[in-house]
């Protein structure tokens, strides 16, 4: 596993859509073992593949020691909402007030290409819809209602 670079505001590769991730081999492992290694040092709650530079439908989540990885990710059903702070480790020093569901749930392959869903509320429920908007080119500083630095 490796550290990767992770990319920060203002790279073009952010707003852009990500590609259905369709070979589920080494590459692919060694890319969310990488993603999950990077996102624990940075002591993230979530990280999307383009955040790492790759235009790939990839996330991975950690929330109370809880690691999901999500391949090919799509919200399938929401619940209720919830108004919290939240950041982004591609901004770094900047928080907002962003309004999310509840509750959610996703349908998604792990990293052999076996299909699952999997639900979350609160804090999983957030993270799981930050970083599958990622995967879209939209950010958090694009739905939030404010945006402050440190």
């Amino acid at each position: 596993m490796a550290i990767r670079r992770i990319v920060k505001d203002g790279d073009e590769i952010l707003r852009k859509k990500s590609r259905p991730v369709e070979q589920f081999d080494q590459r692919l492992w060694t890319l969310l073992d990488d993603m999950t290694e990077t996102m624990r040092k940075a002591d993230g709650a979530g990280l999307a593949a383009v955040q790492v530079g790759i235009l790939k439908r990839a996330v991975v989540v950690e929330v109370d020691d809880q690691l999901i990885e999500l391949v090919n990710p799509e919200i399938v059903s929401v619940k209720g909402k919830q108004r919290g702070t939240e950041g982004c480790l591609s901004f770094p020093g900047k928080w907002g007030t962003v309004t999310r569901p509840m509750h959610v749930t996703v349908k998604a392959q792990d990293r052999y290409g076996k299909e699952f869903t999997v639900s979350g509320s609160e804090l999983m429920a957030r993270a799981f819809c930050h970083e599958i908007d990622h995967l879209d080119g939209k950010l958090f500083v694009d739905v939030a209602e404010e945006v402050i630095a440190d």
